[in-house]
């Protein structure tokens, strides 16, 4: 949505509803972006590539909580975009109620069933999510490709005109940008090109495939008449024919188990579960969706052997330099403003920071028991969100966190008061704010209650207390993340830097990592904070362990609906290890990192990594589809009846270093976990180090030439291969 946190602040305004100032604002903004592209001549009309405009996003979800004011915000909303006058369509996703000509739109996994609020209005599927967004402290989300291409071809399957990816391209959500409350620095979305710009196979390529094999069929879905048939309760085809004679047919079994053969046009056709096979010319099979027959990428982050990144030092160099500085507890300079008892976070701070201090005192009786029998009072902690580390007398107590799915959260530790005047400094965070959801504008964030147990006159409850506070942290207020910032603040040099300190600062000056390869910052050893290089936000980091009872998955089954915990991997694992690193924020030399860690870590084990292809995989069948896709530029081939071949290739500036596994027969197994099976052709690894070692590319094909065909009599067999690139 983009919408500012200022504008939250203005007398009378209410977000997504029939609210005047709300509404003044939302269109002077959207002229001042038409306009913007009008300028450009970016429009289709003025022979620009902007085909499609969108107004509102999701609306029509959540419309009917905001009452009378729901209906005519959106009706509003569709009219003020038509008066734009951009010469293309303007669109509103998931609005079942958008008028004409307006275009309602689908978001979701699936969109096949959509069918839009007009027979005039073409059937657009606006959001395709390959994959999920993943949220601090859960698990990994995959989308299996298979699953993928199944959902696509049920769209074109069932008159889809358009279709759009969201994400087809990962992203970095730098500095305190992501959008929702714990969402990760990362948005890679298991997009099918990575966060760092790789691309992701197989995904990538199966869904090229996919395209490829529908736009074979573009004749007569264009032109053509459709018929649906039925071969089963969950087995159909559409067949589309054109007035010249063009047939192209989607065969599609939707059940979540069984592979079905299914008779078309006196033909026989093997359909495996939950997949459309593509006929462009209702005859031959050029693609299946349940068959992922490209190379499979294993992508890592490789630290260098002798970089000048953190804590490492290069060789012939000289130590690294450190400079810290450390933050107070509480209150730094003068208090912001003295109120009794607790104001909202996100109010207080509007944004400008994720830090708000919360400190208070109290007084303990130097008769209290817990003095002198070794117990100690109990402090409990109930905030709305989203985070919270407890300092008492300067020294870090405990934090606590609410999650993704819940910003609220109670802490309850033991604390070590001693006699006389204590100082109690909470630092409340937020990661992220609320960006969807009815009246999201209104979600909150920090302390509500703060109480101690355990002492000689029961509960002391500290909530109407008169609270002091502070927004920010001094290091943010001097900018001393940028090699610009104030003088103000002294770094204290340091040979060695501190470790396991909370509220700390540092700096050191690095190189950048060799080659091309993107990079990544290895933050494991951290607790959480914020890191930037040479003055650009990097983002936050907080590598927190996920659960090793979250339901995780060595293998994803394809079959049946998905969903963002179907299949997850990471459980136990620090849910954002790796932080991505531009290399265009880097200088040839002294490229200044600082970080800003809020709870303890060590430093000194921070390290930069690149990331890049290491292994290739690739698994072919001989009954791969025989029909090539004319002029495709193929993984895998069998054309004419040739038998198939498995192509794999390493990255520019690799070449095949080693095989690790080869064999043909019936493996199994996935990509660097392939096993032989009780058919395994002895000369599968010599055949393939023949013909892949040491290049950068290489195809083996199924050939009797190569794999004899007496080799278990009556079995479909295949070759899977894993390479090494170096």
């Amino acid at each position: 949505m983009g919408v500012p946190v200022w504008l939250h602040y203005v007398p009378g305004t209410v977000f997504r509803t029939s609210s005047e100032p709300f509404k003044s604002h939302m269109k002077s903004f959207t002229t001042y972006v038409v306009q913007m592209m009008k300028k450009e001549k970016f429009f289709a009309p003025q022979g620009g590539h902007i085909i499609l405009a969108q107004i509102e996003n999701e609306y029509g979800d959540i419309e009917r909580v905001y009452g009378d004011g729901g209906k005519p915000y959106a009706m509003w909303a569709a009219s003020m975009a038509l008066s734009q006058d951009t010469g293309v369509p303007w669109i509103m996703c998931q609005q079942y109620d958008a008028p004409d000509p307006v275009i309602n739109t689908c978001n979701s996994f699936y969109c096949d069933q959509f069918a839009p609020n007009s027979p005039n209005k073409p059937k657009i599927w606006t959001e395709n999510w390959p994959g999920w967004f993943q949220t601090f402290g859960a698990t990994n989300p995959h989308r299996p490709p298979e699953d993928i291409a199944f959902s696509v071809a049920r769209f074109f399957q069932k008159g889809g005109s358009v279709q759009n990816y969201y994400m087809y391209h990962g992203g970095t959500n730098f500095g305190r940008t992501s959008g929702g409350p714990f969402i990760t620095t990362s948005y890679d979305y298991d997009a099918p090109i990575d966060e760092y710009g790789l691309i992701r196979l197989p995904k990538w390529a199966h869904l090229k495939e996919l395209h490829k094999s529908i736009k074979l069929c573009e004749q007569a879905l264009l032109y053509g008449e459709s018929k649906q048939l039925s071969f089963g309760p969950l087995q159909e085809a559409n067949v589309y024919t054109d007035s010249s004679g063009g047939c192209a047919a989607f065969l599609a079994n939707m059940d979540e188990k069984e592979d079905k053969l299914i008779v078309f046009q006196n033909k026989s056709y093997n359909l495996p579960a939950w997949s459309v096979s593509i006929l462009p010319d209702c005859k031959n099979v050029v693609f299946n969706t349940a068959k992922v027959q490209s190379q499979t990428s294993a992508i890592e982050m490789v630290p260098e052997n002798l970089q000048t990144a953190v804590g490492v030092q290069q060789k012939g160099s000289s130590s690294l330099l450190w400079s810290i500085f450390v933050e107070k507890a509480g209150i730094w300079g003068e208090p912001d403003f003295v109120k009794d008892g607790f104001v909202d976070h996100i109010n207080t701070t509007k944004d400008s920071s994720d830090y708000l201090w919360y400190t208070t005192s109290l007084r303990v009786d130097e008769s209290e028991k817990f003095l002198s029998d070794g117990t100690h009072p109990i402090l409990k902690v109930e905030s709305k969100g989203h985070a919270v580390h407890v300092f008492l007398n300067q020294r870090l107590q405990a934090s606590a966190s609410g999650s993704g799915s819940n910003s609220t959260f109670t802490l309850e530790t033991p604390i070590h008061l001693g006699p006389g005047k204590n100082e109690l400094a909470f630092l409340s965070m937020t990661v992220g704010l609320q960006n969807a959801g009815p009246f999201y504008e209104w979600v909150g964030a920090g302390l509500t209650s703060v109480k101690i147990s355990g002492l000689k006159n029961g509960t002391m409850d500290l909530s109407s207390n008169k609270w002091v506070y502070k927004i920010g942290l001094q290091g943010e207020h001097h900018s001393i993340f940028k090699s610009d910032g104030q003088n103000d603040v002294k770094w204290t040099p340091k040979s060695e830097p501190p470790k396991n300190q909370p509220l700390t600062w540092y700096k050191v000056i690095v190189d950048p990592p060799k080659g091309i390869d993107p990079v990544g910052l290895d933050m494991q050893s951290m607790g959480k904070g914020q890191a930037w290089l040479n003055g650009n936000a990097i983002g936050r980091y907080w590598p927190i362990t996920s659960s090793l009872y979250d339901k995780c998955t060595s293998s994803c089954n394809y079959k049946g609906k998905f969903f963002p915990d179907k299949c997850r991997t990471g459980c136990g694992e620090p849910t954002q290890r790796w932080y991505h690193v531009p290399r265009s924020w880097f200088q040839p030399s002294g490229n200044t990192l600082v970080i800003f860690e809020e709870k303890g870590g060590d430093p000194t084990k921070i390290t930069f990594s690149r990331r890049r292809v290491t292994n290739v995989c690739g698994f072919v069948s001989e009954d791969y589809p025989s029909k090539d896709l004319e002029s495709w530029d193929k993984n895998i081939t069998n054309t004419d009846g040739d038998a198939a071949e498995l192509h794999l290739m390493c990255p520019e500036g690799s070449i095949i270093s080693s095989i690790q596994f080869a064999s043909f027969g019936n493996p199994n197994g996935t990509c660097r976990s392939y096993r032989r099976g009780s058919c395994h052709h002895p000369n599968s690894i010599s055949v393939v180090e023949k013909a892949c070692l040491h290049v950068s590319s290489c195809a083996v094909s199924l050939s009797k030439e190569n794999f004899e065909r007496d080799l278990c009599p009556g079995m479909t067999k295949s070759l899977a291969i894993e390479a090494v690139c170096g």
